[in-house]
């Protein structure tokens, strides 16, 4: 064991959710003392430095002519598949969800000769990635490495929980077996492919039908409370981190528009990917506007293409983690920052998931009863509406989310995985 400042290298997937939370523990260990460098993905430049990081990035495919905003392959990828999330998940596989492990794929072979060369210069002590790919020189490093799932935990797999990407609920297992079927048939050539790359790579092999492995240590973002730590067990180097809520975001004060109106206050987001669905957007806008509410909107980055009502307020921008605390209900796409982020603030929540594992958080708030989840592109004003005065009107459901939160919040999930990483480097030190 050593004292020393560590030197600390994440690598998180492009998209707003897995960097903002590497941001979050990120920020942690770099107040602690540690050097914190980013090898996150090139569209990403600039940002992370000024909050205080290296950055040492990444292309994960040929670079783009021009300067991208961050995570905009995502951004165009979604907006080019939105068709597609009509689809039930068991469709999605072959249309949604098979395509996105083929881009990601494709991205970590592009840049595995990019990452040698990071590790080189960098020389970290312990390396963190928050993705859900494997990178392979990433485990053949001789490092400590830290996985971090900031997807539902049934990314975790196990007999006895509903299979991932599915959305299917945990007390019938009538379609699971299904599921699965198809998850197999689907992916297994895929795989196989991708496992031998691995491989021939130096590292070791993937568990089945697994695209990345297991680290030496191992942290999942989600509240007990919503866990499904009763069926599916986890060894002795899986950490459960009840939330992990960045403090970064800028503070944020409601504009004079909606102080000075009546109603609840709502927050509404789809993402920064499932807000490039601007067709969906001004669906729930439009029936928004008919409540005597007050809300307010991610806009995410086709900004200006979406139109609010009088009684909203949105950017295209918003420090979210500075808006939940004041705000009575959600409305979100289910990403798993958001559905951790507002258990963390103990808030209710609608839930109109897109695809990954949205349907799967959207599935298990509403089984426990934290929320309402509504079909997408299949809900009725009177759906929307009656969700809305339910939730809002549910004191006693409000007040035990209120309780819910503050324990979490207690728990500092934040500072754990700044802990445990800190261990993890000073353990191989």
């Amino acid at each position: 064991m050593t004292d020393r400042s560590l030197t600390i290298l994440f690598m998180p997937e492009s998209a707003y959710g897995p960097t903002n939370n590497c941001i979050g523990i990120g920020d942690v260990l770099r107040r602690r003392g540690h050097r914190v460098v980013f090898a996150a993905e090139a569209s990403w430049k600039g940002k992370l430095e000024a909050l205080g990081f290296e950055e040492d990035l990444v292309d994960l495919a040929p670079p783009a002519e021009e300067e991208q905003d961050p995570g905009q392959f995502w951004k165009d990828f979604i907006r080019d598949t939105a068709p597609e999330y009509r689809k039930s998940t068991l469709e999605q596989l072959e249309t949604v969800t098979k395509p996105i492990w083929e881009a990601l794929i494709d991205g970590a072979k592009y840049c595995e000769p990019q990452l040698k060369e990071i590790i080189e210069r960098v020389r970290p002590d312990v390396i963190v990635e928050d993705n859900v790919i494997a990178f392979p020189a990433l485990v053949t490093a001789g490092k400590p490495f830290v996985r971090i799932v900031s997807c539902n935990p049934l990314e975790v797999t196990g007999p006895d929980i509903p299979p991932v990407f599915s959305g299917l609920p945990s007390d019938d297992r009538g379609e699971w077996d299904a599921f699965r079927a198809e998850y197999d048939r689907t992916h297994r050539g895929l795989w196989t492919e991708f496992n031998e790359w691995v491989t021939a790579q130096g590292a070791p092999a993937l568990p089945d039908l697994a695209f990345i492995h297991e680290g030496d240590l191992n942290l999942y973002v989600y509240p007990e409370i919503a866990d499904y730590v009763d069926r599916r067990p986890l060894g002795p180097t899986w950490h459960r981190l009840d939330s992990s809520v960045r403090e970064t975001d800028e503070s944020f004060e409601l504009p004079a528009a909606l102080r000075e109106r009546d109603g609840a206050l709502i927050y509404f987001s789809l993402g920064s990917l499932g807000s490039a669905d601007v067709e969906l957007m001004q669906r729930v806008i439009d029936v928004l506007a008919t409540t005597p509410h007050r809300y307010i909107v991610s806009k995410g980055p086709l900004h200006e293409e979406i139109k609010l009502a009088d009684n909203m307020w949105g950017a295209e921008f918003l420090p979210q983690t500075s808006i939940l605390p004041q705000v009575d209900l959600v409305i979100t796409h289910g990403g798993n920052n958001t559905t951790t982020e507002a258990l963390h603030f103990g808030k209710p929540m609608i839930l109109l998931p897109l695809f990954w594992d949205q349907y799967d958080n959207a599935q298990r708030i509403h089984e426990l009863g934290y929320g309402v989840r509504l079909s997408t592109y299949g809900f009725t004003d009177a759906e929307l509406l009656g969700a809305l005065d339910r939730l809002l009107g549910d004191d006693a459901l409000r007040g035990r989310l209120a309780d819910a939160g503050a324990e979490i919040r207690r728990r500092d999930g934040l500072r754990k995985a700044a802990e445990l990483i800190e261990a993890a480097g000073k353990a191989g030190a």
